[in-house]
């Protein structure tokens, strides 16, 4: 599907920054100077996405989804109907991946929308060498992943992402939170304080879709070729990129 297009006043970027600096004031969201987080509420993920949707009446809202679950497309859609829910659609995903996307098309209230790279798998191998991600996983993650999604981002001022700081180092002080400085919109991360076990809970009690590699030692799921499962007392995303320095695609740096 496509974006849904809402009649909103386009809010600059100052402005943006102001809401961002607001909400995490608001939602008590910034680490102390301990560099620890406050106690986890209850319902940190409720009063995050209702202080979007309070804040942000009619404007471009977008959750970013990497179908490993739907918890966060279900959470927003409770207080958002309708939002979109981007999937970067890399051409490279499980079967798994995509049976999961379609179960969250019917099962809940949201505009899936497929976030295209410019060129197809095929295109891609002709133009820069066959199985470019494994020769060079940052050029190939950069074509058909941070930019097709830079471009997707324009016109929003909202993204929710299901980014948690259990996941990997590089995640450990993420914010609830923040004006996103690359795409220059508000960045909210509700489930920011929450465990893989919480999140699995979650989504098993509410009847949610899930990804079944999630219950075969896929703990972070990306395209085929750079994933494998996790072994026991690895990081999440450990099995992302294995056997390089990779640890992030480049969306969340």
């Amino acid at each position: 599907m496509t974006a849904s297009t809402i009649d909103a006043p386009a809010r600059g970027e100052q402005q943006l920054r102001e809401l961002a600096a607001a909400g995490a004031r608001e939602l008590g969201a910034e680490l102390s100077s301990e560099g620890t987080a406050p106690a986890v509420g209850e319902a940190d993920h409720i009063a995050a996405i209702r202080w979007v949707a309070e804040n942000f009446p009619k404007a471009r809202i977008a959750v970013a989804c990497s179908m490993a679950d739907a918890v966060l497309p279900a959470l927003v859609a409770d207080q958002v109907p309708g939002v979109d829910v981007l999937f970067l659609e890399t051409g490279y995903h499980f079967p798994e991946t995509e049976g999961t996307k379609e179960a969250v098309k019917v099962m809940l209230d949201v505009n899936v929308v497929d976030v295209m790279p410019k060129l197809t798998v095929a295109e891609q191998d002709e133009e820069h060498g066959k199985d470019l991600f494994s020769v060079d996983p940052a050029a190939c993650c950069r074509m058909r992943k941070v930019e097709p999604l830079a471009e997707a981002l324009e016109g929003y001022d909202v993204w929710f992402t299901g980014v948690r700081r259990d996941e990997s180092p590089t995640r450990t002080n993420a914010p609830m939170v923040a004006f996103d400085e690359t795409h220059k919109i508000v960045k909210v991360n509700p489930m920011v304080r929450w465990s893989l076990d919480e999140l699995t809970d979650y989504s098993n009690s509410n009847g949610l879709p899930m990804n079944p590699l999630l219950s075969d030692g896929y703990l972070s799921i990306g395209c085929a070729p750079c994933t494998r499962r996790v072994a026991p007392g690895e990081d999440p995303r450990a099995g992302r990129w294995a056997g390089t320095d990779k640890i992030e695609c480049g969306i969340h740096l």
